[in-house]
């Protein structure tokens, strides 16, 4: 039907262009806000006289909010729609880091407290913008298109590593998150570009709405789209349905927990580290962070043309794996050297490739293995369950590395091996994901997939020829 239209398109329109960016620049704003406090804390700890247990809940809050935030939004935008929700989480995580700057002198419970609200708009955000980019791709594109989603999330984190290296003596870490509340401007971007996808549309029973939007996509009119003969209103598929399907609930938990404890714990903590184990100072370090975040970008764009070239799963495994590899050489070389070059940043360097650049494979994953009427609740409640990795993550090398205080604990160098030796039983889990439950997504359409997981769609299977 019509949206046999969209996938035999060889090519994107400036339309589609326009959604993919509204995309790009969410997701680096709001990873920018949410790993701000990574930062900062390095410059509070000390003047605040911070406990281990104060530290910990100031780190730990944001990855409770995003929890939450993923399964509550993700519902959401199933329920009212893509667009309407996606705007409220710019909205939700601008405005609550733009409030930190206003953190009363010593008030952790302040910073704790909002910076759980920043968590709950990122954690709905990343669950919304990759499903609605991939409703409007070609299925040749979407592994790709999906991928380049998230490749300048890392871009994102080097932006708040610039601003923390380069101009906190100037504007102090209140202006940090001042500048935090700029992304709620992006909004009027996103009113402006992004309509609501077509294939949520045509689940609600609004077949010429689907049409127009898929038309204004394609830039073509409407009238070249046949809309199909019957479009019925979808019941809200309730939570329990997601049980129905075992292997999705399977790959999508274990993958993205795996990923999110190993890289949330090295990410919020390799600051610190640095500053620890180096003995350099907590602006060097951020410049020091700004090398491991350019080689997640690297390796986000290659898993995103992998995603295509090998296949999803092994795609999906060979981040797992590899990531896992290079993170236990971290740890097992972490007091070596090589001509004056630390082995503990130079492998965290490289298993950044693996690791971050593995979202770029993970994510667009997360809601293709689940159909239309269920897939931002479906990637909202993986994503959120991966969430603990938010968690467990850095709260897991505190307790090993640290038993009294986050940013200087009483323990040894060879601490540090046990430690890593944490993050790659995640990784690990991450790639077994792949491995024993994933399955190939690549290059099927939306409703072909629908089908494959034995889900009622509303328009028939079309075969596209997508291999030119």
């Amino acid at each position: 039907m019509m949206f046999n239209r969209l996938d035999q398109a060889k090519s994107l329109t400036s339309n589609q262009i326009k959604i993919i960016a509204a995309a790009i620049i969410g997701d680096m704003l709001e990873f920018f806000d949410y790993y701000l406090i990574g930062f900062v804390l390095a410059f509070i700890i000390k003047p605040w006289h911070l406990t281990f247990g104060q530290s910990a809940i100031i780190l730990l809050s944001s990855g409770v909010g995003a929890i939450l935030g993923a399964f509550i939004w993700g519902r959401l935008a199933d329920v009212y729609g893509r667009r309407k929700v996606f705007i409220a989480t710019v909205v939700n995580f601008s405005l609550a880091s733009g409030i930190l700057a206003f953190t009363p002198e010593n008030g952790w419970w302040f910073l704790s407290a909002f910076r759980f609200f920043v968590g709950f708009g990122v954690g709905g955000l990343y669950c919304v913008d990759l499903p609605l980019v991939q409703e409007f791709v070609p299925a040749r594109m979407r592994g790709f298109i999906g991928g380049l989603v998230t490749v300048f999330i890392p871009l994102g984190v080097m932006i708040a590593s610039s601003f923390a290296a380069f101009t906190t003596d100037v504007i102090g870490w209140r202006g940090l998150f001042l500048i935090g509340v700029i992304p709620a401007l992006f909004t009027l971007l996103i009113r402006a570009w992004v309509p609501e996808s077509p294939h949520w549309l045509l689940s609600q029973g609004r077949a010429e709405e689907a049409r127009k939007s898929l038309a204004w996509a394609l830039k073509i009119p409407p009238s070249d789209l046949r809309l199909p003969n019957k479009a019925p209103k979808q019941d809200v598929a309730p939570w329990s349905d997601l049980f129905r399907y075992p292997k999705s609930l399977a790959v999508s938990f274990m993958a993205s927990i795996g990923a999110q404890t190993a890289a949330y714990g090295i990410g919020l903590w390799a600051p610190t580290l640095f500053v620890l184990q180096l003995g350099v100072t907590p602006a060097y370090a951020a410049y020091l962070f700004l090398w491991v975040k350019l080689s997640g970008i690297i390796g986000r764009i290659a898993f995103a043309w992998l995603s295509d070239a090998i296949g999803r799963r092994n795609a999906g495994m060979l981040a797992g794996f590899g990531g896992a590899i290079m993170i236990a050489a971290a740890g097992l070389l972490h007091n070596g050297y090589v001509h004056g070059i630390s082995l503990l940043w130079l492998f965290i360097v490289v298993a950044d490739f693996f690791y971050d650049g593995g979202f770029a494979i993970i994510g667009p994953y997360l809601s293709e293995v689940w159909p239309t009427r269920l897939r931002t609740t479906g990637m909202g409640a993986s994503y959120g369950f991966g969430g603990i990795g938010k968690i467990i993550g850095p709260l897991g090398l505190a307790m090993i590395v640290g038993s009294s205080n986050m940013i200087t604990p009483k323990a040894t160098i060879d601490a540090i091996g046990p430690s890593f030796a944490y993050f790659t039983a995640w990784m690990i889990l991450c790639g077994c994901a792949f491995l024993f439950f994933g399955f190939e997504t690549g290059k099927q359409t939306i409703v072909a997939i629908d089908e494959e997981l034995g889900d009622k769609v509303v328009v028939p299977k079309v075969v596209v020829p997508l291999g030119e």
